[in-house]
């Protein structure tokens, strides 16, 4: 079965940072792409970064090239997102998901990311 787990959310100021991490289990974490995405209450999930299996690979939704870093550590199977100059439209409850920019699929357990004043 197939496990995602992200955890490192919480509230921050605008202009704060924050870095998430996922945990998985059920698959292979080297070889595959991974995905974060996030989702705000009434809608589907957004996609916000990807990375290839080996990390060489990123891409990033237009609105957060910049300000975000995807990145993962293969030898621990961590994924991490590093968010620095938060907006408030980047609140959302971010989950990490098994695949590509075009192919995620299986998001798992999110956690809550608040950013206000």
């Amino acid at each position: 079965e197939v496990q995602l787990v992200a955890s490192g959310g919480g509230w921050v100021q605008p202009g704060g940072s924050l870095r998430l991490s996922c945990t998985t289990s059920g698959f292979t974490f080297r070889t595959n792409s991974l995905t974060w995405v996030r989702q705000v209450p009434g809608a589907g999930p957004d996609w916000v970064a990807s990375i290839t299996a080996n990390g060489f690979g990123t891409s990033y939704r237009y609105a957060v090239r910049g300000r975000f870093t995807i990145s993962r550590d293969n030898t621990k199977n961590i994924l991490y997102l590093q968010m620095d100059n938060l907006k408030p439209d980047d609140t959302a409850v971010y989950s990490c998901a098994k695949g590509g920019e075009y192919d995620w699929r299986s998001w798992g357990q999110g956690t809550q990311v608040t950013v206000s004043s």
